[in-house]
């Protein structure tokens, strides 16, 4: 996509254009930015299975005209089994099979979460077996499997073929399946069925839960029915930061929203006057390595976040961060590292409501598991914590554990709403600070500022890596300024790379236009009414 599609009946921006269509058609149908991310976040949970599933955790922001955004926290928790003493002898939780789907899903309970602030809305609510058949649809009849479900399968095989139903769900005859191939997922279709005629809580405290509970208790996951059904998404304060021309919102911790939100106050304080040139890479990258020092002494399980985290977010604080930037010099790095695999999803309708959301099931797969029973994918998540009891995100039973995941969205001070967001792990707040400032800073068009040449600090998608990594379109002059001011700059071959995350944007203007922009690296696509 070259130029920037436009509607005015509302859009629905996706990684894949099946889910981007899914929550258009509900809009068609007469329903609201909620109901559309929960048609798209379903049916994106079948047709990008190693991105994401109703075996995952989800975040959401949802702006109505004339209201403060209201942010929703559905991450899960530790499963009471989950004690350091079961994993003693080892360094680290392990990566993949039912050691590692060690907390609770929370994505559908964020999804009923949000109907119901929906709810509060007024009009006519479309049936779940409403928002839920294109997604039962697709797992029944089968999805084109994607060039990046294949690559990623082969990289990732031996990790995976051993956890618990993979092979049977994702392979075949033993095999990564090719571009092409027609993946069909009856288990989850039931699932998905389920949930549509029973209700969505049934994943939790119904005979749907149940049986994800024994299944998971069966394979030697630590997770039990008693946990799901102690699980319930929350309803929580939005972070926010105030630029010169818009209020930024964001998730608090668990996620490292804080991280995203603190990169644009400190950039802001630099005065870059032109975008794309060494200054704003510079000060981006720079703003990126304080933001993240606060972030990995801060964010944690909300219950165990040392003071305010918004006070990192006020005036003096961001002033004296920002004025430890040297923007001649890069900071020393690299710090620790959190990879990730995401998808992030933004809808608006024809009232103006916004829905900035994304969910993940951590790595690609996740833990590997797949319940045979359900067709579920679980995620690993809870590998971000660790087994040092003295460490910030020590595990505990009931403990959330550290998330990459945090949605974006912008309320400009003329009337413009930005949800905008992206998937990739260290790369998502690095991400929305490229495509905020290209667009809002220096009059990119939404479409150029997602498609433009990013980087990415750190590592992601696997990544052992810490350096600072660039597709191969920006100027080498541009390149070799970078590696003169001490950055360990990493060209990496491909001009559109995987590695730079998918992201995504929308925005409405006062006057009822809609603006939507998908990445090209992903198989996305922007979608209006």
């Amino acid at each position: 996509m070259l130029n920037t599609p436009n509607a005015l009946g509302g859009m629905v921006v996706a990684p894949h254009h099946l889910a981007a269509q899914a929550g258009r058609d509900v809009l068609l149908d007469g329903g609201n930015a909620v109901e559309a991310m929960v048609a798209a976040a379903a049916a994106i949970a079948v047709v990008y299975p190693h991105m994401t599933s109703i075996g995952g955790d989800g975040f959401w922001l949802i702006h109505t005209p004339g209201h403060a955004p209201v942010a929703i926290d559905a991450s899960g928790f530790a499963a009471a089994l989950a004690t350091p003493q079961r994993y003693a002898g080892l360094d680290a939780i392990p990566a993949r099979g039912p050691q590692a789907a060690l907390t609770v899903a929370g994505t559908v309970g964020g999804w009923a979460k949000a109907l119901d602030v929906a709810g509060a809305w007024g009009g006519q609510a479309l049936p779940l077996e409403r928002l839920l058949r294109d997604a039962i649809r697709h797992a029944r009849d089968g999805v084109v499997v994607t060039t990046s479900q294949a690559e990623l399968t082969r990289q990732k095989l031996d990790g995976l073929k051993d956890a618990p139903g993979f092979a049977d769900a994702f392979l075949v005859h033993g095999a990564p399946p090719a571009p092409g191939h027609i993946l069909r997922q009856p288990a989850l279709a039931e699932t998905l069925q389920s949930l549509a005629a029973h209700g969505l809580d049934g994943f939790y405290r119904g005979e749907l839960g149940r049986r994800i509970g024994a299944e998971l208790e069966r394979i030697g996951s630590p997770v039990r029915t008693a946990d799901l059904a102690a699980y319930m998404a929350q309803e929580v304060t939005p972070l926010s930061v105030r630029l010169r021309d818009a209020t930024v919102y964001n998730l608090p911790p668990s996620t490292q929203g804080l991280a995203s939100l603190m990169i644009l106050g400190l950039y802001e304080r630099l005065g870059v006057a032109e975008g794309e040139g060494f200054a704003h890479l510079h000060g981006l990258i720079e703003a990126t390595k304080r933001a993240f020092r606060v972030r990995n002494q801060v964010v944690t399980d909300p219950r165990r976040v040392p003071g305010d985290p918004a006070r990192h977010l006020g005036d003096a604080a961001l002033d004296a961060l920002a004025a430890d930037i040297d923007m001649r010099t890069a900071l020393p790095w690299p710090e620790p590292a959190a990879p990730g695999d995401t998808i992030w999803m933004g809808a608006i309708d024809r009232a103006g409501r916004a829905v900035s959301f994304i969910q993940s099931i951590y790595w690609e797969f996740g833990s590997g598991v797949v319940l045979r029973d359900t067709g579920i994918t679980w995620q690993n998540r809870g590998i971000s914590f660790s087994l040092d009891p003295a460490d910030l995100n020590a595990l505990e039973p009931g403990r959330k554990p550290f998330h990459t995941l945090n949605p974006a969205l912008a309320l400009f001070d003329d009337g413009r709403v930005m949800p905008y967001g992206t998937m990739g792990g260290e790369g998502q707040p690095q991400t929305q600070a490229a495509v905020f400032t290209r667009y809002a800073r220096y009059g990119q068009p939404l479409q150029q500022a997602i498609s433009a040449p990013r980087w990415l600090l750190g590592r992601t998608w696997g990544d052992v890596s810490t350096n600072l990594k660039l597709e191969n379109r920006f100027d080498p002059a541009l390149v070799q300024a970078l590696r003169d001011a001490g950055h360990d700059v990493e060209v990496l071959d491909q001009a559109f790379s995987d590695t730079m995350g998918h992201a995504g944007a929308l925005v409405r203007h006062p006057d009822g236009r809609i603006e939507g922009a998908a990445d090209p690296r992903s198989d996305g696509a922007a979608v209006g009414v």
